[in-house]
């Protein structure tokens, strides 16, 4: 079993961006999103550049290596342009996520299993330059054996079709895709690798993830930037923090 110190909240600015972007010019900043999260208790920050540079540009991540003094989470795909922009920047963190340029958000977990030679070679320069390797799978015992067979240093576990039945309603399946990630999070735990969660968690849904011992950091973005537009930004992270630190205590009935 796995210590129950203090539970991370790595906050992802993406889509600041995207509304930055949805007009053009330089508002709303990522950047001053970033601080603002900082200073509402983030212990870091997370962004995907993608190879279409939807929502984070490559100005950005040189801003945010600038100006942040909690770690950068890099999210990117397997792809040498990436590994490039990783290694010159060297954030504390990168993730390697599965991409598609048709898809709205990341859809699924990465596919390690049946590339476990060539994800091998990508990842050990960026372990060599300095940088923590997540890999983002599925709750899956194959994936999570690969990521530990090619080094990684973490696996992120994706939350999303847990979320979504939530969501719907489909009680049954949410507590099936809950059960699946409480297992493989100990699984994960006991082959030597830090665990993370993330995709799709709110209010509703992050307390029984929270929960989980094993678990030692969680990745929200969408929708704390949708919430901010309600509340502000700091009392929307100041709430899932207060959410997390109390299903992390014992303090929250999971639903």
């Amino acid at each position: 079993m796995a210590t129950t110190d203090n539970l991370r909240l790595g906050v992802n600015i993406d889509h600041v961006a995207t509304v930055r972007n949805a007009r053009g010019g330089g508002v709303p900043d990522p950047v001053r999103a970033a601080k603002l999260a900082e200073a509402a208790g983030a212990d870091g920050i997370t962004a995907h550049l993608r190879e279409d540079r939807r929502h984070i540009a490559d100005a950005d991540i040189d801003a945010l290596m600038a100006a942040l003094t909690v770690p950068l989470n890099l999210e990117m795909a397997a792809t040498d342009e990436m590994q490039a922009i990783a290694l010159r920047h060297r954030p504390h963190a990168v993730c390697i996520v599965p991409e598609k340029r048709e898809e709205r958000t990341t859809e699924g977990g990465l596919e390690v299993a049946q590339d476990e030679n060539r994800l091998a070679h990508f990842i050990a320069p960026l372990r060599d330059a300095g940088s923590r390797v997540s890999i983002f799978i599925a709750a899956d015992r194959r994936q999570i054996e690969a990521a530990a067979r090619i080094g990684a240093q973490v696996v992120e576990l994706h939350t999303g079709a847990y979320c979504d039945a939530h969501a719907e309603g489909r009680l049954e399946d949410r507590d099936a895709e809950l059960a699946r990630i409480t297992d493989m999070a100990d699984l994960a735990h006991g082959l030597g690798l830090e665990v993370h969660a993330g995709h799709g968690l709110a209010y509703d849904t992050v307390a029984p993830i929270a929960a989980l011992p094993e678990i030692r950091e969680l990745n929200i973005g969408h929708f704390l930037i949708g919430e901010a537009i309600f509340v502000g930004l700091e009392e929307a992270i100041g709430e899932m923090r207060r959410r997390m630190d109390a299903a992390r205590a014992g303090q929250a009935l999971r639903w």
